[in-house]
């Protein structure tokens, strides 16, 4: 009687007609579990362009991306999935079709929005890692808080002129994003807020010279990493690989921990609700109470929300209802005497509030949200389940 040899000692054969059969001679590569990833690209300028472009070519099952922007001319010389005739269309709308007409077998969920104000922590809990295609601190540094709240890697990259450098951080042992950054740091963070906390008119953000190769190499490095993570590989958690151009010199080094930092708050697994964001905040409370929390109850809002702007001169007020990172400093000013204004500043809802006969939506929760419910001295997490439906088309048309 003959025995059949194990897989993994079976003759590799080379099949012409398999999209990724040259990928499976790799030993370790296991083309299954791509098809069932899921990924969060954030970002889809030169970086992003390039990392979606890798991830259809070894096809990763579902990848959501995110961007605010949409494509300018300057934008052409450096991402491989804009044409001239993109302009003035979404970035993630077009790099997610250009990147599905590389692989049609797999899916990519676009969301025109921002990562801080318009993605959910569900979504974060829902990928296998996160890569960070970003141009800013601010959101860099809300990314790695939100990843670091569910336990899901992340890969950051940062590119000037022909320089660059891939950050890999697993959450909860490793270094993060906020481990490293200096006083000087949260100082340049602080330059986009004005005075009453709101965000300042003329600070440009992303706007560094770079060169198309760089984005190419860098971006590379992190789909690479994030090969190694899927694959259940071992990766230098809490580690930057930095690539001078110039000299054409290449290291890597570890990043300092830090037992004090903020960003190291890990959350419970939530509470699932059968509650959207469409849902009212004191339909929140009685499911919150159904689950055993003592009222008067409390929603805590991780999106600090500007309720309305009063003027200090002529007592006028004017509701907003945004949250503070997505409000101008022009916005504050008084429509009849032209004063600044002081913004209404709020981190919780409570029960006998009149906010609470509003939505979720209305007060800045975005979509599959986790939100937290304090009363009777706990807390309890709740994911918004109800808009679980719109993980497939990115909750187009939802903002």
């Amino acid at each position: 009687m003959t025995t059949q040899p194990p897989l993994d000692d079976a003759p590799l054969r080379i099949d012409d007609d398999d999209r990724y059969g040259r990928l499976r001679l790799i030993p370790w590569w296991r083309q299954e579990r791509l098809a069932a990833a899921r990924i969060l690209v954030v970002g889809a300028g030169a970086l992003g362009n390039e990392v979606l472009k890798n991830l259809a070519l070894v096809g990763v099952g579902t990848t959501y991306v995110i961007d605010l922007d949409e494509v300018e001319p300057s934008n052409l010389s450096r991402s491989v999935l804009f044409r001239s005739e993109d302009g003035g269309q979404s970035k993630a709308r077009v790099a997610a079709r250009r990147a599905g007409e590389l692989n049609p077998e797999i899916a990519l969920v676009p969301i025109h929005g921002d990562v801080i104000t318009d993605v959910g922590l569900g979504l974060f809990a829902h990928v296998d890692l996160v890569i960070g295609c970003l141009d800013n601190r601010e959101a860099r540094l809300w990314v790695n808080r939100q990843c670091w709240k569910v336990g899901v890697p992340w890969i950051d990259a940062g590119i000037q002129e022909i320089q660059g450098v891939v950050k890999v951080f697993t959450p909860p042992v490793s270094a993060c994003y906020e481990c490293t950054m200096t006083e000087r740091d949260y100082q340049l963070l602080n330059l986009r807020y004005s005075c009453p906390l709101l965000k300042r008119d003329d600070i440009l953000a992303g706007k560094v010279p770079t060169a198309p190769t760089i984005a190419s190499m860098m971006a590379a490095l992190q789909v690479q990493e994030a090969l190694k993570l899927l694959h259940g590989m071992a990766v230098e958690g809490g580690s930057a690989m930095v690539f001078n151009g110039v000299g054409n010199q290449f290291y890597t080094t570890k990043l300092p921990f830090r037992e004090d930092c903020l960003s190291h708050e890990t959350y419970p697994k939530p509470i699932e609700l059968p509650l959207g964001r469409s849902a009212t905040i004191r339909s929140l409370f009685d499911a919150a109470a159904a689950e055993g929390l003592r009222r008067p109850l409390a929603l805590g809002l991780d999106r600090e929300l500007v309720e309305a702007v009063e003027c200090p001169r002529c007592g006028g007020r004017r509701e907003v209802m945004r949250p503070r990172t997505a409000v101008a400093q022009s916005e504050a000013e008084c429509p009849t005497c032209r004063e600044p204004g002081r913004p209404i500043l709020l981190s919780a809802i409570a029960e006998d509030s009149p906010l609470a006969a509003r939505t979720l939506a209305e007060v800045g929760i975005p979509p599959y949200d986790v939100v937290r419910v304090d009363g009777g001295g706990s807390s309890r997490f709740f994911l918004l389940a109800g808009d679980r439906d719109g993980l497939a088309s990115g909750w187009e048309g939802g903002r």
